[in-house]
């Protein structure tokens, strides 16, 4: 990695903190360059704007977290312990918080409807790729007989995925897990197939 590629990722990562802790519109270039230790020209060699880079942060953490959810879902076993251990990642993280107090989507949902155009596509792209490898391993589920069959695939990872990002942010506002335990619990109870009549 060149310098000028490590000036980006560092820009990137401080900025990723910053977003996390501040949201979008609470983080000024200037607490940012001066976190970074950055000087202002530098900036804008990298991003030709504050929404230039909020693009590419959404892209760098997207990216990341396509990479976690392929090594999650690639493991071995069927299709409903895939996914389980996907969810229970979200606990699994760190803290009371789990994932919710990494979560880019989480963190800017509420400023969505405001964000420049560019933002708004960006994250409504990445979670839809996020809730299309979901979809696919609920199609394997229901294939194999893991996952019941009920509801099809496309509706019921969009469903999981909205209700643990509603965990997520009442697990932030009650800083408590607790939301995001009964999110793995109504999970678990809608991926476990109906037992068999005796």
């Amino acid at each position: 990695m060149t310098k000028g590629e490590q000036t980006r990722r560092h820009l990137l990562d401080v900025g990723r903190q910053q977003v996390l802790q501040k949201g979008y519109g609470g983080v000024g270039l200037k607490e940012l360059l001066e976190t970074g230790g950055v000087p202002k020209g530098s900036f804008y060699h990298y991003f030709a704007s504050k929404e230039a880079f909020g693009c590419a942060l959404l892209d760098d953490y997207f990216a990341e977290y396509e990479q976690r959810l392929d090594r999650l879902l690639g493991q071995k076993g069927d299709a409903r312990t895939r996914l389980m251990r996907f969810w229970q990642a979200w606990l699994d993280s760190s803290g009371h918080e789990g994932l919710a107090h990494h979560c880019l989507v989480v963190k800017l949902g509420a400023e969505i409807a405001d964000l420049p155009g560019d933002l708004r596509r960006l994250t409504n792209e990445g979670a839809a790729r996020l809730i299309s490898r979901v979809s696919a391993v609920v199609t394997a589920g229901q294939a194999e007989g893991s996952i019941p069959a009920a509801t099809p695939p496309g509706t019921l990872a969009q469903a999981l995925y909205s209700m643990w990002l509603g965990a997520a942010v009442l697990s932030k506002v009650q800083k408590s897990a607790q939301p995001l335990h009964d999110a793995l619990v109504v999970t678990a109870q809608l991926l476990t197939p109906a037992a068999p009549a005796a």
